[in-house]
Formats: structure tokens, C-alpha cells, sequence
């Protein structure tokens, strides 16, 4: 195959992977499980050059940080990938009814064609190349546009992957919010975005004029619900830990704490000394991820500012320490007590270290307050009481649940990822994933000893004969 350009303009771009993808429909194992050992290599070769480029991009953001949430979930999906293909990709029986025996019936797994990709800044390696590594896996050529808000990041990524993939099999686009909307506007075999709803809403805009199905991995207000049986500490050592990851800039940070009424002191004591444990100083702590722009660290100041204007308690509970302007728009964890309705901190994603707490006087009082909100990404709930646990699940609809945890759902492959509602459309991560970007051809082959022509025209009495029999059967 002919190796074009990594520098073509993006429609010139999309069209060459399009005529690629229909040139070699049937992509064998071996070709896929090439792309993902290149892909594994890249990130095992260069995990230190991309570690720093994610540094730059933040101004503080660790090494560390970017291993476990980056790196290590990339590394053990592309594993998964690796070692199931084979079963994922075979053909499936499906039974046949009676009616169409002794037809035979099965589906037929075949790539997409051309995937587009869309990916986010906070996680700029997993969220970015981890659908692009699934798409891959599913036989399709792949098209992924960075963010632009992590210039580092996203041009080491593509110069990266220009040096071990052709432009037909894997390019990555940079620029703004214009290339942005025009990548969406392409008509690809299927489009994924992780970001904000605000943007997702425009990205489903741009595709559905193509009628481009598309993947929306979405946020929204997740919330963590702390249950009368919990044991205190330990939740809040859990909750800090989900809130403060790369400074609560994750789309399934908890969002907002609902906790029994009364319990609202012991949290704060209880939260301070899970931030004190997880992080001694904030201020010039390399462990303690920065804002990751100016825009973002002055907005979440003004959220602070509006909640503490109408009334809301604005409690921060970072450890004592240095103190003065914290380095590199690395913001103080802060707790939010009473907010009132209408607040922004209440109606948008906070992506920051505020945490807002909401009493709530029973369970059914908790319940009614999340179902009354659009459904979440996430939701969290700490307790031992299995009743009201079983309760909070039966009666509450969430993209995923961490139960006496936070975040680790998404950690684990077997587990479907994605949204419901507002929080987003579509699932990925594991067979899911795979099945995502993959066509599930339905295929009947019809056997010599067909009795299909019982059915033709012209009817009459040995019709209503056979339909009756057919009938009692059914």
C-alpha cells in the first residue's frame, strides 16, 4: 500500500484513510496485533519524553501521577486487547428459530472503516490513545485530534506516532477549536469525543449531519453518598483521594458529597486529615497537580467566590504550611458546606478541588435529590449497611459505581465505561470497546430443505393451516 503524507490537509487526510479502510476490509489478527505492539512500544520507549511533556503542559503535575492515571491504564488495556483479540474477533453462532430451520445464522465481526477521535486534556495520554488503541484493535484506521489546550502533549504524540504508523493507519491532527469542529464535521464510520456536555452537544451536531454515529464520553455532577454506617475516616481518606487525583481535574471525581445531617464537623475534621495524609503542603508540592490553565484556575475561584457570596460555609482544609500564593495555579482543596440552589458550583462540572457537601436527613431524601438532577457519570456510596446500599442502587440510574471507593470502576477492563443522559452515549473499555467500533454483520445462510416457500403467495387454506400450527409453537 502506498504510504501517503503524515502533512495532507484533513479532508485530504480522512479521504486516504477512507479509501484504505475500503481497499483491506478483512484486517487479519496479525496486522492488529502489529498496531498494538507498535503502540505498546511507543509508550514503553518514550514514557518518560510524554511523562514530561504532560509536566510542561500542567506547569506541576508528577511523573507519578501521569504512570498510574496514564500510562499503567493504557499499558494494561493494550494488554487486554492483545491477548483477547482472537476470541473477540471470531464469528459467532446464533440459534435459529423454528420457523427459519434449518437455516443456519451467525454474526460477522468487521471493522468500521476510518474512526475519528476526539480526546480531552486532563488525561491527555490514556484519554487519547486508549480509544485510539481500541479502535486499532478493532481493525479500523484511526484519525485522533489532541487537545489543543496541551500543546506538549499532543505534539509528542503525534510526532511519535508519525515515526511508527503510516498516515493511513494512525494520524494525529493538532489544532484548535476551528480544526476541531471540522474534524467533527467529517464524515467518519464513527466518531468518539471525551469532554464537557457543552462541547459533546456540538460535537453530536457536527456528526449528525453525516449521520455519524458517535460516542459521547461526557462528565456531569457525580455524586459520593456517605451512608449513617460508614466508617468516617476511612470514606474521607477514599473521597480525598478520588477528589484530589490531578487536583479533581477527572470526569469522575465525586462531585459533590451528600452526607447524614449532623455528621457535617466530623467530616471536615475527618477530610482535613485525609488531605493532610495525602498531601503534607500543597504549595510547591510536586505530587499535587496544578490548574491546568489560567482560564480554568479563575474560574474556579469565581465558583468559590459566588458560593461564599450566597452564603455557603468556604472551609479550606489544606494542611498548614507555607503559606502565600500557591505555585503554578496548584489551588488549596477547599470543602463548600451549605450551598444554596442555583449556584454554579452546584449546576456545573467543578473540575478542581472544591467539594461541595449537601446534608440530607434519610436515604429516600438522598435518593430523591440525585434523580431530580441529570443522571451522573459516576456515583459513589460508602456504608456497610447492604439494605440501603441495595436500595441507593436499585433506585438511582449512573454511568458507573464505585462502592467504598472512588474512580476504581474505570480501572477495571471487564467493566463497561461510559454515560447515560447528559453524562454521555455509548460504552467502551474491554469487549465493549471492541464491540463499539466494530460491525456485527448478521448473516442467515438458508439451506437446500428450505420450506420458505410455504410462505409465498398466493394464499389460501394451507396458509392459515401453517400460520396456525406456527402459532401454538410460538
Amino acid at each position: 500500500m502506498t504510504k501517503i503524507p503524515p502533512t495532507l490537509p484533513l479532508r485530504a487526510l480522512f479521504d486516504a484513510q477512507h479509501s484504505a479502510s475500503r481497499q483491506q476490509i478483512d484486517v487479519p489478527l496479525a496486522l492488529r496485533r502489529d498496531r498494538l505492539a507498535r503502540l505498546r512500544a511507543l509508550i514503553d520507549t518514550h514514557g518518560t519524553a510524554l511523562s514530561d511533556a504532560v509536566q510542561a503542559d500542567f506547569g506541576v503535575r508528577s511523573r507519578q501521577v501521569t504512570e498510574v492515571a496514564d500510562l499503567f491504564v493504557l499499558r494494561a488495556a493494550i494488554g487486554q486487547l492483545h491477548k483477547e483479540l482472537p476470541h473477540w474477533m471470531k464469528t459467532r453462532r446464533v440459534p435459529t428459530p423454528l420457523y427459519l430451520q434449518p437455516a443456519s445464522a451467525h454474526l460477522q465481526r468487521q471493522p468500521l472503516g476510518v474512526v475519528g477521535v476526539i480526546g480531552p486534556w486532563n488525561y491527555p495520554l490514556q484519554l487519547n490513545l486508549g480509544p485510539a488503541a481500541t479502535a486499532l484493535a478493532a481493525g479500523n484506521r484511526v484519525m485522533l485530534k489532541p487537545s489543543e489546550l496541551t500543546p506538549h502533549s499532543s505534539a509528542l504524540m503525534a510526532s511519535l506516532v508519525q515515526g511508527v504508523f503510516s498516515a493511513e493507519e494512525f494520524s494525529v491532527v493538532l489544532g484548535g477549536a476551528d480544526v476541531a469542529h471540522d474534524f467533527a464535521s467529517l464524515p467518519f464510520d464513527h466518531l468518539f469525543f471525551t469532554g464537557s456536555t457543552a462541547v459533546g452537544r456540538k460535537v453530536a451536531a457536527a456528526a449528525a449531519a453525516n449521520l455519524t454515529p458517535t460516542t459521547l464520553e461526557l462528565g456531569g455532577k457525580s455524586p459520593c453518598i456517605v451512608d449513617a454506617s460508614c466508617n468516617l475516616d476511612e470514606a474521607a481518606l477514599k473521597i480525598a483521594h478520588g477528589k484530589l487525583l490531578n487536583a479533581g481535574q477527572t470526569c469522575i471525581a465525586p462531585d459533590y458529597v451528600l452526607l447524614p445531617r449532623g455528621q457535617e464537623a466530623a467530616f471536615e475534621r475527618a477530610y482535613s486529615a485525609a488531605v493532610a495524609r495525602l498531601f503534607p503542603v500543597i504549595a510547591g508540592n510536586a505530587d499535587y497537580t496544578a490548574i491546568v490553565s489560567d482560564r480554568h484556575f479563575a474560574r474556579l475561584q469565581a465558583l468559590l467566590g459566588e458560593a461564599s457570596a450566597q452564603g455557603a460555609r468556604v472551609v479550606d482544609v489544606a494542611p498548614a504550611g507555607p503559606t502565600g500564593a500557591s505555585t503554578a495555579r496548584q489551588m488549596n482543596p477547599t470543602l463548600v458546606f451549605d450551598p444554596s440552589p442555583g449556584l454554579r458550583l452546584m449546576d456545573e462540572e467543578i473540575f478542581g478541588p472544591i467539594l461541595p457537601v449537601v446534608a440530607y436527613g434519610s436515604v429516600d431524601e438522598a435518593i430523591r435529590y440525585i434523580n431530580a438532577r441529570p443522571r451522573p457519570l459516576a456515583l459513589y456510596w460508602f456504608g456497610s449497611d447492604a439494605a440501603v446500599r441495595e436500595r441507593v442502587m436499585a433506585s438511582t440510574v449512573s454511568g458507573g459505581v464505585s462502592i467504598n471507593d472512588t474512580l476504581m470502576h474505570v480501572a477495571h477492563e471487564g467493566l463497561p465505561f461510559g454515560g447515560v443522559g447528559e453524562s454521555g452515549w455509548g460504552a467502551y473499555h474491554g469487549e465493549t470497546g471492541f464491540l463499539r467500533f466494530t460491525q456485527q454483520k448478521p448473516v442467515l445462510v438458508q439451506s437446500r430443505f428450505s420450506m420458505g416457500h410455504l410462505f409465498y403467495p398466493p394464499y389460501g387454506a394451507r396458509f392459515d393451516q401453517i400460520m396456525a400450527l406456527l402459532k401454538r409453537w410460538l
